[in-house]
């Protein structure tokens, strides 16, 4: 499944290190690139609720999985793109496969990774994601540094999509029910140390507002590359470039945050709030330097983002709901992103120290929540 992911990071990271500039290139502004980042997001996210729900009830975890990873194939078909609009669509559609495939896909990893430790199993899983989101973004540099345009790289991407594909069928004829390497009762005694029996706890909501809150205040990369280029700050050739070093910090941050997650659990959390408001600070500065420092940040968090905050949802819940509960947490998360996206956008366009105020404020009420959701799971350990 990593190296699965490593070749889906390579489709969809490409696209992404550069979608701000394209949809530019097309003639959309800061705004529209805001909303459909956002909308994206959203959609990546929201639908998972559905399709987790779904993947626990019928238990085709690999069908699902199969099927959303199918729609990458609409990253390569943004070669055939002439409007905003359409290629708009494309980067919706590619989410919405995210969103499809993503739930399934955790349930899958969840399985596997209870024998090695959560923040391990998926920090390992995500440094493997993260090689292919370095090698996505450099593809697009190689190709503007040959002086070829924006449809060359979409096209070239069809390769590690039929690759991908290809070993997904051959990952679920050797292990075609995942569940089985897992026992129920083991992941009971884990959710017990956090939140007893309940199904939906006051610490899993917690931990949940905690989320909504922490990545609203998270500049997306669009907006950055976008403030990049229209300010004329680096050449098209250095943004993907800087998202593939974005990309790599990320992957290094997973293995390390998911061996701490393991020894020292939530508290690692500390980090992504008082991470995310920095970012701003630089990230929209015209110092090449301090974008670089932001850039830095930006794969730090990121690199949490995509690890210890889907190993604990490990953790909180059983196997038999956990399908269910990535959607719920994924679809609280992508309405995250659909809210910061679109307000940090239309902020931008105003000015500078409203993006500033609107993530330093969010980031600082999100560290109550987390302070709450520590306490209440330092009392359940105490009880």
């Amino acid at each position: 499944m990593g190296i699965i992911s490593l070749l889906g990071d390579i489709v969809y990271e490409g696209a992404r290190s550069i979608s701000g500039p394209y949809l530019a290139f097309l003639g959309a502004g800061a705004s529209i690139i805001g909303i459909v980042g956002g909308i994206g997001e959203f959609v990546g996210y929201a639908l998972r609720l559905v399709f987790g729900y779904f993947a626990d009830k019928t238990k085709a975890y690999w069908t699902l999985t199969i099927i959303g990873y199918g729609l990458l194939l609409s990253i390569p078909l943004l070669a055939f793109s002439n409007s905003w609009q359409i290629a708009a669509f494309l980067l919706i559609m590619e989410r919405m496969g995210k969103a499809i495939r993503s739930p399934a896909r955790d349930a899958i990893l969840s399985h596997a990774t209870k024998q090695v430790g959560r923040g391990w199993g998926f920090g390992i899983h995500e440094a493997l994601d993260q090689i292919g989101a370095i090698i996505g973004p450099l593809i697009f540099s190689a190709v503007f540094l040959l002086n070829s345009q924006y449809k060359t790289g979409f096209g070239i991407l069809i390769i590690p999509v039929v690759i991908l594909l290809m070993l997904l069928f051959f990952a679920r004829s050797k292990v075609p029910s995942p569940q089985k390497l897992e026992v129920s009762i083991e992941s009971d005694k884990q959710i017990n140390s956090y939140d007893n029996k309940n199904k939906w706890s006051k610490t899993f909501w917690l931990y949940t507002f905690f989320t909504l809150l922490s990545v609203m205040g998270f500049v997306q990369y669009p907006i950055i590359a976008y403030h990049l280029n229209v300010n004329s700050i680096i050449s098209n050739v250095w943004i993907p470039i800087f998202y593939a070093i974005a990309m790599g910090i990320d992957g290094i941050t997973a293995l390390i945050i998911g061996r701490t997650y393991d020894n020292i659990g939530l508290k690692t959390l500390l980090i992504i709030p008082i991470a995310t408001l920095v970012i701003p600070f630089f990230a929209f500065s015209y110092s090449k330097i301090f974008i670089l420092f932001s850039i830095i940040i930006w794969g730090i968090v990121m690199g949490i983002h995509e690890t210890i905050m889907r190993a604990a949802i490990a953790d909180l819940i059983p196997l038999e709901r956990r399908g269910t509960a990535y959607g719920i947490f994924n679809t609280v998360y992508g309405l995250s992103m659909f809210i910061g996206g679109t307000s940090i956008g239309f902020l931008y366009e105003i000015s500078l120290s409203y993006v500033v105020t609107f993530v330093v404020i969010i980031e600082i009420i999100s560290l109550i929540f987390l302070y709450s959701l520590i306490r209440n799971v330092n009392q359940r350990a105490n009880a």
